[in-house]
């Protein structure tokens, strides 16, 4: 099971957003599309995520004025990346000890896919699920 397998079952549609947009901007995007966090992207690289958290920091520190700064001035950097050959198990670890919950997946470079940790639960729990199906239909047969 890797990134690979979950990003061709959801899709290699990635949502991002320009490092020179506003969080006000950002927080529309992730409010019109609902969705959590979003990869700050420039020339096709990921250089940062944009997330509810960073909102919330940001908020907390200094108020309504921190909707009018750049994303690029809130966003979480360096960029916590997996390759598209990672194993779902080994970025859902990485995701638990970064304690993150979106991950840009990039390869040679550049941003290929971006999934949450939601995508990796959910297809953690089809596959036990098609499992244990397989496996009572065997029984069944025996």
């Amino acid at each position: 099971m890797t990134i690979a397998a979950i990003l061709a079952g959801k899709g290699y549609e990635v949502i991002g957003i320009a490092g020179d947009q506003t969080a006000t901007q950002a927080v529309a995007l992730l409010a019109e599309r609902r969705i959590g966090a979003v990869p700050v992207v420039a020339d096709g690289q990921a250089v940062g995520v944009f997330s509810e958290r960073d909102v919330v920091y940001a908020l907390e520190r200094e108020g309504k004025a921190a909707l009018d700064r750049s994303v690029t001035e809130l966003m979480t950097t360096p960029v916590v990346s997996v390759d598209p050959r990672e194993t779902v198990i080994g970025a859902l670890a990485l995701m638990t000890r970064r304690r993150i919950r979106h991950l840009p997946v990039v390869e040679n470079g550049r941003l290929v896919g971006f999934v949450s940790i939601g995508d990796l639960v959910k297809y953690r729990i089809d596959r036990i699920e098609a499992e244990a199906e397989a496996m009572r239909s065997y029984i069944q047969q025996v």
